[in-house]
């Protein structure tokens, strides 16, 4: 995740009751990822909400807020119910994974201690931290929702040491409200942030009046909140023999931004690579024709890739067309930036780094 908004279609820690009719007005507004609550609706209004944000290709989520064991579980069963993408928040991790863990649903649930509704974050720094630690072991946990503003303490230092201690995605949830609160978020290494009543009171500085105009308010600010984000991307690299050396001299010249991201590269490019600039963080799939690219497919499918970068040589036949073409049909589907030549891949490049 690239500094995600997600939109909550939620106030004050419940689903509203038109969240239907507000998608959209969401989708009006730009916004891609929209979750919701497990409670303030019954079941069956909450499956209209998650089958409408997929039906406009919007990435959904369902967050738990319940504080017991059953309900949690029960809401847990109900994501699986309802096809969400996401399942956020929990705190029984280990019952909830058998639940989740045969299902493509990404999971993250609460590091530390929560109670009240609305929810509330105790413990001190070390102690969310370990918990951060424990959650993240856990191959069925795909990331962690972390109650950075319900904390009653430093909330700039909590996000980042949570952020540092692991390395699969963290967003940040809980009374996010303002300009600064979202830069802070991305200045600690968040992988997004989610905004529910603040969006809907139109607390944040519009160009106009209006939940549309309020949305494309915080767009803006996660644009600009982006390029300050010290959160490591995940970045696929991919390139046709006769391009590879196209490739290698585009991530020489980005050499010193992309030492700070993480590349997953079919196996041939991955070789190229790693020779050329042996400090960067590769990870080596299969060669393109043994099944690389279908590897990439599925972690695009996942959502686990930020961007796409394959050089590809549009003057000659290629086995691997076929792939290609599957591959960036997926990357279409789910939204994720793909770049098929060195100019696409600067624009991708300026977007996403952070100047060194």
């Amino acid at each position: 995740m690239a500094f995600d908004f997600i939109l909550m279609l939620t106030s004050n820690d419940r689903t509203i009751s038109d969240a239907r009719a507000r998608v959209e007005e969401a989708l009006e507004g730009g916004v891609r990822h929209i979750g919701f609550k497990d409670v303030g609706l019954p079941f069956a209004d909450l499956k209209a909400v998650a089958d409408e944000i997929r039906s406009v290709g919007g990435r959904s989520y369902l967050e738990v807020v319940s504080l017991d064991e059953t309900s949690e579980l029960a809401s847990a069963r109900a994501a699986v119910d309802l096809d969400v993408d996401c399942l956020l928040g929990g705190t029984r991790a280990a019952q909830v994974t058998e639940v989740t863990r045969r299902h493509p649903i990404r999971y993250y649930p609460f590091p530390g201690i929560i109670v009240d509704h609305p929810s509330v974050l105790q413990g001190p720094v070390d102690a969310i931290v370990d918990s951060a630690k424990r959650l993240a072991e856990l191959e069925h946990v795909h990331g962690l929702d972390l109650l950075a503003y319900r904390f009653d303490g430093d909330v700039p230092d909590l996000m980042s040491q949570v952020c540092k201690s692991v390395e699969k995605p963290v967003i940040m949830a809980g009374s996010i409200d303002s300009d600064e609160r979202v830069n802070a978020c991305a200045t600690a290494g968040a992988a997004g942030f989610t905004v529910g009543t603040a969006a809907f009171a139109e607390v944040f500085p519009a160009k106009g009046t209006g939940f549309a105009e309020q949305i494309r308010a915080i767009l803006d600010l996660t644009s600009a909140a982006k390029r300050n984000s010290t959160g490591p991307l995940r970045l696929a690299l991919a390139a046709h023999d006769t391009r590879k050396a196209h490739l290698k001299a585009w991530v020489m010249r980005y050499a010193d931004q992309l030492g700070a991201h993480r590349l997953v590269c079919t196996g041939g490019t991955g070789r190229m690579i790693k020779e050329a600039a042996p400090a960067l963080n590769v990870l080596r799939l299969q060669r393109g024709s043994r099944g690389g690219d279908q590897q990439l497919g599925a972690l695009v499918a996942t959502g686990e890739l930020d961007a796409v970068i394959f050089f590809a040589d549009p003057t000659q036949a290629h086995s691997g067309d076929v792939d290609m073409q599957a591959l960036t049909r997926l990357a279409m589907l789910h939204d994720t930036p793909v770049a098929l030549s060195p100019a696409s891949a600067d624009m991708i490049a300026n977007s996403l780094f952070k100047a060194v």
